[in-house]
């Protein structure tokens, strides 16, 4: 039997119905189905009309309708009020932990304001490339509590042993229509004291977060080795594009870890990087 539930099929439907209109037990049901006892009680709990009868065509009707809607909808999605107030207070200089911290105040009844941190980072590098997006970047990188964008300190790029450029990365990369080529970034907090390594792939700019104890070669290698190594498919982990900063100075351990190639951009162009640095497309493109 599968780990994961999968949705039941017409034919299966009417043998509910008509099962359970001759008296028959969930245990009978699901046993003639090969299917777990819970799913038949699920089945007929989320799609009855009614609590005293399952009618299979209206369960059908009702779970098609169910699939149309989304999963679960996003707490920070542009536009929503919780997203405009938390957009305004980085723009006041707020960081996204006191952000956190002021919505549960001011807001204690309402679930849809309690959003973590690492949601607003979330939500804020999963938006689509614009000015809005990189405005709002550029407001958590000059936070309050000292975030700012790592390549601001001295320059450390240049330094690198066996370092492969990104004008090497195959070009399926560039064209974000394949899924499994990422970028990386660091975003260090004030007195190196902490870090949050990103990843954002190129295709579906889904986001990684993973919160570092300093920005060190050591920690960079073991948050980043970590995330990959949780993407279940090794075809989704074609390359990684990295600028020259010391932390990756551990890339070939990465590569040997994860079975990822990684590439770096050249010195002082964050728009090859630009999902994660929100330029308005890599050159070549």
């Amino acid at each position: 039997m599968a780990s994961h539930y999968q949705q039941l099929c017409a034919e299966e439907r009417a043998c509910i119905m008509q099962m359970a209109a001759q008296g028959q037990s969930l245990r009978q049901i699901a046993r003639l189905l090969r299917r777990a006892p819970s799913s038949i009680s699920r089945e007929i709990r989320r799609n009855s009309i009614n609590p005293t009868a399952y009618d299979a065509a209206a369960a059908g009707r009702q779970a098609r309708q169910r699939q149309r809607l989304p999963r679960r909808s996003r707490k920070l999605l542009p536009h929503n009020a919780a997203f405009l107030l938390v957009a305004e207070l980085l723009r006041q200089g707020w960081s996204p932990q006191q952000i956190q911290g002021r919505l549960r105040e001011h807001y204690p009844e309402d679930p849809a304001y309690h959003v973590s941190h690492e949601t607003i980072y979330a939500a804020i590098y999963a938006m689509p490339r614009g000015e809005l997006r990189k405005e709002l970047i550029r407001c958590l990188r000059q936070g309050q509590d000292g975030r700012r964008k790592r390549s601001q300190g001295e320059d450390r790029r240049g330094k690198l042993p066996d370092m492969v450029s990104i004008h090497e990365r195959p070009p399926e990369a560039e064209d974000r229509l394949i899924p499994g080529h990422w970028e990386a970034d660091l975003i260090k907090g004030a007195g190196n004291r902490s870090a949050v390594a990103t990843l954002v792939e190129r295709s579906s700019r889904l986001v990684l977060l993973a919160k570092m104890p300093d920005a060190s070669a050591a920690s960079a290698l073991e948050a980043l080795t970590q995330m990959l190594n949780r993407i279940p498919e090794p075809a989704l982990r074609k390359t990684l594009t990295y600028d020259q900063g010391k932390e990756m100075s551990r890339h070939k351990e990465l590569t040997a870890r994860t079975g990822i190639q990684v590439y770096f951009a050249d010195p002082h162009s964050p728009w090859q990087r630009g999902s994660n640095e929100n330029a308005n497309g890599l050159t070549g493109r």
